[in-house]
């Protein structure tokens, strides 16, 4: 069984002020191209789909642009996703009755009664049966219904941990989960890209062991691709690099292939050539400007300049060899004995985001529609 593992798309994300859908369409479009020429026997999607719990229309036309180019592929290759922090359980729901028929397996909501299971999918190659078990975003008042009322989990280690051991795994098949929450190793976490909603050392860890029937965790929720514990279980990382700190990672799709059942999945990272890429120069303004190649200048940048000396106009002068500039920053003596190490911080500051950032931090979550409308309205009476 061979598939792709791939998570945290955040489909309508910015990076600072600069509107990533060229970026995101073209990585997409990457995807879809190799799919078509790897041929796997489907796509797993862990989560984030989305960047905001209400994204634009431009953002849901994207999304449906990428899977109708997937559809276009014969024999049909399923796509199984589930819903990150970030999205809209509700939204990602909608028709996924419908889309089940045309091979698209959306799971939105974890099991919220009784009688609810994980959603399973079971596709079949030449050993047998793999059964992808779908468990989106959990938060423990999510999931409490499901519980008796004394086994009700407190945490979130204790709500997924729960949601597993009722699953009655067959583990003498193949079982792969498809998840998306902060997981941990005996207590040592992943190392986060910067560009996530995390909240290190929290009650939102879950530690890995409660994943320990699965014979592959497609993990979604950390932006860096690494492994957690030393287990089956591995962050994919996103497709495109979200952050400055991710200037030095390299991106790439992580084709999985299951073999018979006790035997170590086999990974394989195909790199993702981004449409621009997002780079960390450092140097005398001089420096930067003389050695600024043609095929550099338009990626996004985030400048250091060491100059002791005082600059005129650095970052309009700046501006106009790299478009797409992120930031400029001063690293010299008089930069640390005044503190004042930011010329110029691209960072957005439209208040409702602003707002949207510090509510996601204390509540863990994205504002949901009714939630931004209402901020909306509010903001827009202030401003009137």
């Amino acid at each position: 069984m061979r598939f792709f593992h791939i998570s945290d798309l955040h489909i309508g994300k910015h990076l600072h002020y600069y509107d990533l859908k060229e970026d995101q369409r073209y990585i997409l479009d990457r995807i879809a191209d190799m799919a078509r020429e790897r041929r796997p026997d489907a796509i797993v999607i862990a989560g984030d789909i989305y960047d905001r719990s209400v994204p634009s229309a431009e953002a849901v036309s994207l999304f449906d642009w990428f899977l109708t180019r997937l559809a276009e592929i014969r024999p049909a290759i399923p796509v199984l996703a589930i819903a990150g922090n970030h999205d809209s359980a509700e939204r990602l729901d909608y028709a996924s009755s419908i889309l089940g028929r045309q091979h698209i397996h959306i799971a939105g909501r974890p099991p919220a009664k009784e009688g609810e299971r994980m959603k399973r999918v079971t596709l079949e190659d030449e050993h047998g049966e793999v059964h992808f078990y779908l468990l989106p975003f959990v938060k423990p008042g999510y999931v409490r219904p499901v519980f008796p009322q004394d086994q009700a989990p407190e945490d979130y280690d204790g709500a997924v941990r729960g949601l597993v051991d009722r699953e009655e795994i067959d583990t003498s098949a193949r079982n792969v989960i498809v998840t998306h929450q902060f997981y941990t190793a005996a207590g040592v976490s992943p190392l986060a890209a910067g560009s996530e909603s995390v909240r290190v050392g929290g009650l939102d860890n879950v530690d890995i062991s409660a994943l320990s029937p699965f014979d592959y965790c497609a993990l979604g929720h950390i932006h860096r691709r690494q492994q957690v514990g030393e287990g089956p279980a591995w962050y994919c990382g996103t497709p495109l690099k979200y952050s400055v700190s991710e200037s030095r990672d390299e991106k790439t799709l992580t084709l999985v292939e299951l073999g018979e059942k006790g035997t170590p999945p086999v990974r394989t990272e195909l790199p993702l050539v981004p449409l621009r890429d997002v780079r960390e120069v450092k140097g005398t303004l001089e420096e930067i400007l003389a050695g600024a190649a043609e095929e550099i200048r338009q990626d996004y940048v985030s400048v250091t300049l060491t100059d002791e000396k005082a600059l005129y106009e650095p970052v309009d002068q700046l501006e106009r060899v790299f478009p797409r500039l992120l930031q400029v920053r001063l690293e010299n003596l008089r930069a640390r004995l005044s503190g004042e190490e930011n010329l110029r911080d691209l960072e957005p500051r439209d208040p409702l985001q602003v707002f949207g950032q510090f509510f996601e931090e204390m509540q863990d979550r994205p504002m949901d529609e009714e939630e931004e409308q209402i901020m909306r309205e509010i903001f827009k009476e202030g401003m009137e």
